[in-house]
């Protein structure tokens, strides 16, 4: 496994978000985002020397390497990766829309709109890496409590207002209502709202 490249920038391509490393006279080929790209300069006049931090992915008809300017956009890229469904493709789409401090915001406030704006990434994708990684990016990468990009929860008691205000947040992720009808019976309302979202979102991904 490759962890990291250090050598020459030698060719950037804006449009493919590929950046090319010589590294003792051998050219890698390695896909980025487009916020390590913003920080990948090319001067035609001077040599530039970067570091990328690496992830190596083995296919049947090919390697490829995804690079990352820091650790922490290296180490959400690997997380997402972690989720059902979410290849290296929609995560560099991630990634690419939004740095791992703001991904990390998004997800512990439960914005799937936010997430599902990336290409490749649908509203029902977004909401399993919402399910999946939450108390994972808490972990790893605490949001100011100042921060308010997403929805908003309550931890107390279920109202027939909050089975509403869960109904309404199931829909928003593109989910049909008689499915949400149906998910919504066969959880507990008498945990909080988030609670029941989660429960709810896991029933519906079954």
């Amino acid at each position: 496994m490759i962890y990291c490249l250090t050598g020459t920038l030698i060719h950037v391509d804006t449009l493919a978000y590929v950046a090319v490393i010589d590294c003792g006279g051998v050219g890698y080929k390695v896909n980025v985002t487009s916020n390590t790209l913003t920080k990948l300069p090319l001067s035609a006049d001077k040599p530039v020397e970067v570091r990328l931090y690496t992830h190596m992915q083995v296919r049947e008809d090919g390697i490829d390497l995804f690079g990352f300017f820091s650790t922490e956009e290296l180490s959400m890229f690997k997380l997402l990766i972690t989720v059902s469904g979410v290849g290296p493709k929609a995560a560099m789409s991630i990634l690419s829309l939004m740095t791992p401090e703001k991904l990390s915001t998004a997800i512990t406030a439960e914005d799937a709109k936010a997430i599902a704006k990336a290409p490749n990434v649908g509203p029902k994708t977004a909401a399993r890496i919402i399910l999946d990684l939450k108390d994972k990016v808490a972990k790893s990468f605490p949001v100011s409590p100042d921060t308010d990009t997403g929805i908003r929860v309550d931890t107390a008691p279920l109202t027939s207002g909050k089975l509403e205000d869960a109904q309404a947040a199931l829909l928003v992720l593109g989910y049909a209502k008689p499915e949400v009808t149906k998910a919504l019976s066969k959880v507990d309302t008498s945990a909080s709202l988030e609670d029941i979202i989660r429960a709810a979102l896991a029933v519906l991904m079954r």
